[in-house]
């Protein structure tokens, strides 16, 4: 078995019971295809087994996000990514802690090394474009959000309140996370999802207007 399928099956048997839609195998297979893209089009080499490792394993102890110990979820990734390496005798066990630690938004870790700020990228690239307002939505109904406030869907009067909304969401920290992206090719890519996601806005909020 070569070291993709062995990760593969240490995701399937850590999420066997998970029905987080936005935390699945496929969010995992598509940082990991970020990950690709993102380090093909540097001009520094990327290690790609420390990016494999921690894009598979990043979110293997998936904490809901409203849940008091979600800041600690990273950590406990690294620790589990960690003994699973030391298990096989793999390197850089340190270097895909890092990794896992600084991909976390909430969590606040720094990435010091180009690895950790090209899986930071990839993970968030994850929640822009329509695959991010996809998962916005999926974990707001997971929240017990509604999709959009009638009366004023652009809180063009109203306080933002992504709690209670999941369109809020967009302003209130999906739109600044292209912001906070580290490499030229993540910037690149993160804009023409901004783009999308701004129409997607504006048409639901004049759909959802009443």
């Amino acid at each position: 078995m070569n070291l993709q399928a062995e990760l593969e099956a240490e995701v399937a048997a850590q999420w066997k019971e998970q029905t987080d839609g936005a935390h699945d195998i496929w969010h995992v297979r598509r940082v990991w295809a970020n990950c690709q893209r993102i380090a093909e089009a540097l001009d520094t080499p990327v290690d790609r087994q420390v990016l494999l490792i921690a894009a598979y394993l990043h979110d293997i102890v998936n904490v809901p996000k409203d849940d008091p110990r979600r800041t600690q979820a990273a950590a406990l990734s690294a620790e589990h990514a960690v003994a699973w390496m030391a298990a096989r005798g793999l390197p850089r066990q340190d270097a895909v802690a890092h990794a896992i630690l600084g991909h976390s938004y909430s969590a606040g870790h720094p990435c010091e090394t180009l690895e950790a700020q090209v899986l930071q990228d990839a993970d968030r690239l994850e929640a822009l474009g329509a695959i991010g307002i996809s998962r916005c939505f999926n974990v707001a109904g997971q929240m017990g959000a509604g999709l959009v406030e009638g009366n004023d869907p652009l809180a063009e009067t109203r306080a933002l309140d992504d709690a209670a909304f999941a369109l809020d969401h967009f302003r209130v920290k999906l739109f600044g996370m292209a912001d906070t992206l580290n490499t030229a090719p993540a910037r690149g890519m993160a804009a023409e999802r901004v783009a999308f996601m701004r129409v997607f806005q504006e048409t639901l909020a004049r759909e959802a207007r009443v």
